[in-house]
């Protein structure tokens, strides 16, 4: 059934997973997790230096548990998760300047690995659609790409100098291996390997001059098929961004990415966090304790798509919400992240 044409949905909250001593900063569901025979897996990272597993009790339950509490691998706040593709293994980036990677090993978690190498508080932390790169960033300004080799080792293939303040998130492209970061300085930079010189480079920013956002972008998320970006901001805006995917996916350095359209005036406080689920809702969290779900709406204008909101979810947290993320498997079932220091579990479900 086509979501436009469901009446009175809402975000009905089904878990609220307590044990973060501080504020909970980032959010990561395991992508080979949820499925008839395999229960979901979500890890969570905070200002408590820890990183907690949480596990489904089984595929049918909505109730899920801490199976794992790690704390000795980080000496300051954990601020981003990141599971490869594989579900194998999680990358945690955290303000000690360090990213680890962390393989499960029954019920425990191992750190087989620690990328050192910037210079401050490591932001944000990705893995490429085959698992084969790693990206992180930093308020160093700078973004490094890793090439993950056979033995848990990892090599700086790239230092990307562009950003000119803190770099709030990276973020790789969905099907083809395409960066983009997102910072301080207001703009969004996407950034691609050079075929001739195998190095990496700035292939275009997107700031105030091309519709772009006039303060800090927090974070962005691809939709499913990777032709569209949400972005979101300081601003108080989220924006949507095109591209010509299959430009895009034959290498063709010049596909652009383009404004779409900016939704204002649904948060009024700095939204954190932005996820696009493969139903096509996007989720947002921001300062002002609420969430904001959003549909591409059918009366599309010659101007382009334009989205809707499809229900806002206020008093969502007591606090800041810093991370919305959708379940990859389970439809409609997103979890949220505070700073206070709770995560929830909603279903978006009928009112009827």
């Amino acid at each position: 059934m086509n979501l436009l044409q469901e009446e009175g949905l809402q975000l009905r909250e089904v878990q609220r997973l307590e044990g973060h001593t501080d504020r909970v900063w980032g959010l990561a569901w395991n992508p080979a997790t949820g499925t008839a025979a395999i229960p979901a897996m979500l890890a969570s990272c905070g200002g408590d230096k820890t990183v907690r597993i949480w596990q489904q009790r089984s595929p049918s339950s909505t109730s899920f548990d801490c199976k794992a509490v790690l704390e000795e691998t980080h000496t300051r706040t954990v601020r981003s998760c990141a599971w490869e593709p594989s579900g194998k293994k999680l990358a945690t980036a955290s303000f000690d300047a360090t990213t680890a990677i962390l393989e499960q090993n029954g019920n425990d978690f191992d750190c087989v690995s620690t990328l050192e190498g910037h210079e401050n508080e490591v932001k944000s932390v990705s893995w490429n659609a085959s698992g084969s790169l790693l990206a992180t960033c930093s308020r160093d300004k700078c973004v490094w790409i890793w090439e993950v080799l056979p033995g848990d080792e990892y090599d700086c293939v790239s230092v990307l100098q562009g950003h000119t303040q803190d770099v709030k998130m990276v973020q790789w492209h969905p099907t083809v291996d395409v960066l983009f970061s997102c910072s301080y300085d207001n703009t969004i930079k996407v950034w691609a390997e050079d075929g001739d010189s195998d190095d990496w480079r700035c292939v275009q920013t997107l700031g105030e001059s091309n519709n772009g956002h006039t303060s800090t972008v927090w974070a962005l998320a691809f939709n499913k098929t990777g032709d569209k970006m949400a972005t979101c901001s300081d601003d108080l805006t989220i924006k949507i961004w095109g591209v010509d995917i299959a430009s895009l996916q034959s290498g063709d350095d010049n596909a652009s990415w383009r404004h779409l359209c900016t939704l204002s005036g649904y948060h009024d406080r700095t939204i954190f966090s932005v996820d696009w689920s493969r139903e096509g809702i996007i989720a947002t969290g921001a300062a002002d304790d609420a969430i904001c779900l959003f549909i591409e709406s059918e009366d599309h204008s010659v101007d382009g798509p334009s989205y809707k909101l499809l229900c806002k979810k206020e008093k969502a947290h007591d606090m800041d919400i810093n991370s919305v993320r959708w379940s990859p498997m389970e439809n409609r079932v997103l979890a949220s992240a505070s700073d206070d220091g709770t995560i929830k579990i909603w279903k978006l479900d009928s009112t009827h």
